[in-house]
């Protein structure tokens, strides 16, 4: 008998095969982010004449009469001061008994987004954002020519606060990080695309693309060289990827022509994000495949082919708990389907 409830689903994400457990409850708007009790920000030394209270710059975009670590930049690469690991060591790897270790090589940068105090990426133009970008890509180019580096992560933690209460600086910004080794999580995907791709002879990111564009009710939004949606098997509410309608398996590869059709795009996804749940916080992390100097056997011969980069924006409105943790599975409470529709009611800010 049909009691009228909607039951949960299990989904299966169609790239890497984990599961999610998704409500079919509909209609229900989500509950906005409320804030509470947030420490007033502390003196920021990312704004512009503030150079000197950074560590030194290692690229930046800037008017051509103004000299590094100075006044007249618009986008600026620096170092962390907290580096999780180092430039300056020397790739080692060695063991001790049963157990692998390597020393700790990598770098680690900020991205100061703009050099005045703006807390959130979308609150930039078009092409303030287009310039960030091309720092991006920039830095990706850059690391690749270092032989000790075989992935970089470029992610944004926006609105987390990590460690004292006191430490609170909102000045917009993203993290780069390289490393000598190739993540397993990033592993797991790029074999779940390669596996899909010899079954099928297909990217499976392509063929999302074209599943999305033809079934539309996860679809946010789009222009010419650019794809967001809410993914079938989110694993959070609210989760959107962009993905480039052309494909490409490297985000260095970028073209240039193409860096304000994604600024425009991101633009549009954060500052629906923003609106639609309060200015929640959020991960934005950037899928792209790991840097390669030579063709090898096995893996790296077909990735230009199977692998797809693209962004992924995760609001974070509720904590993992031991379910989450012992099983892998996580709960979205607010179906993409439902997302998507809401995210594409919200108006977003003329560029």
């Amino acid at each position: 008998m049909d009691t009228g409830t909607a039951m949960p689903e299990l989904r299966r994400d169609p790239v890497v095969g984990y599961w999610t457990i998704i409500s079919t409850e509909r209609s229900r708007r989500p509950v906005e982010v409320k804030p509470k009790n947030l420490a007033e920000e502390r003196h920021c030394p990312f704004c512009e004449g503030r150079e000197s209270e950074t560590t030194e710059e290692v690229y930046a975009i800037r008017k051509s009469d103004s000299h590094p670590n100075s006044p007249g930049w618009q986008v600026r690469a620096i170092k962390s001061k907290a580096p999780i690991l180092s430039m300056d060591s020397e790739f080692d790897r060695f063991g001790r008994g049963m157990y692998d270790l390597m020393r700790g090589v990598g770098t680690h940068e900020l991205i100061v987004e703009c050099p005045s105090h703006a807390p959130s990426l979308d609150e930039l133009s078009v092409p303030e954002i287009g310039c960030v970008i091309e720092v991006y890509t920039q830095r990706f180019n850059e690391l690749e020519k270092d032989l000790r580096f075989k992935y970089a992560l470029l992610f944004k933690n926006h609105g987390l606060i990590s460690g004292s209460a006191h430490d609170i600086i909102r000045h917009t910004r993203s993290q780069l990080i390289a490393t000598p080794i190739t993540p397993k999580r990033v592993k797991e995907e790029l074999v779940a695309a390669k596996n899909y791709f010899e079954r099928r002879e297909r990217c499976v990111f392509c063929d999302i693309l074209r599943q999305e564009s033809e079934d539309g009710s996860r679809l946010v939004l789009q222009n010419k060289s650019f794809f967001a949606y809410c993914p079938f098997a989110s694993r959070s509410p609210f989760e959107i990827w962009i993905l480039p309608k052309k494909h490409c398996a490297d985000f260095g590869k970028l073209e240039t022509i193409l860096f304000l059709d994604l600024a425009t795009i991101l633009k549009e996804c954060l500052s629906k994000i923003r609106r639609m749940l309060n200015d929640p916080p959020y991960n934005m992390i950037l899928h792209t495949a790991p840097f390669r100097r030579r063709k090898k056997e096995g893996y790296w011969k077909t990735i230009e082919e199977d692998y797809h980069w693209y962004l992924q924006i995760s609001p974070r409105l509720a904590r993992d708990a031991g379910f989450e943790w012992g099983t892998g599975i996580y709960i979205n409470p607010t179906p993409p389907e439902d997302a998507a529709q809401l995210l594409r009611e919200i108006d977003a800010p003329a560029p």
